[in-house]
């Protein structure tokens, strides 16, 4: 709600700029988009290597209880 506020605050004093950040923002959001993928992606490879080492400690463990 704020945001939106904000928006509304930077349009009534700055109508261009507010404008020109409407209508940027999708494409700065599309640009953006590859990077996010990839963050998932090395996300999960970082999260499968940190199980692959800690199975060893997890099977000497033993069962839980």
């Amino acid at each position: 709600m704020t945001a939106f506020l904000l928006w509304l605050l930077l349009f009534v004093f700055c109508w261009p700029l507010a404008l020109l950040a409407l209508v940027l923002y999708p494409l700065i959001w599309l640009i953006l988009l590859p990077f996010r993928l990839l963050g998932f992606a090395v996300e999960g490879v970082f999260s499968f290597l940190h199980a692959l080492l800690m199975l060893p400690a997890r099977a000497l463990r033993g069962p839980k209880g």
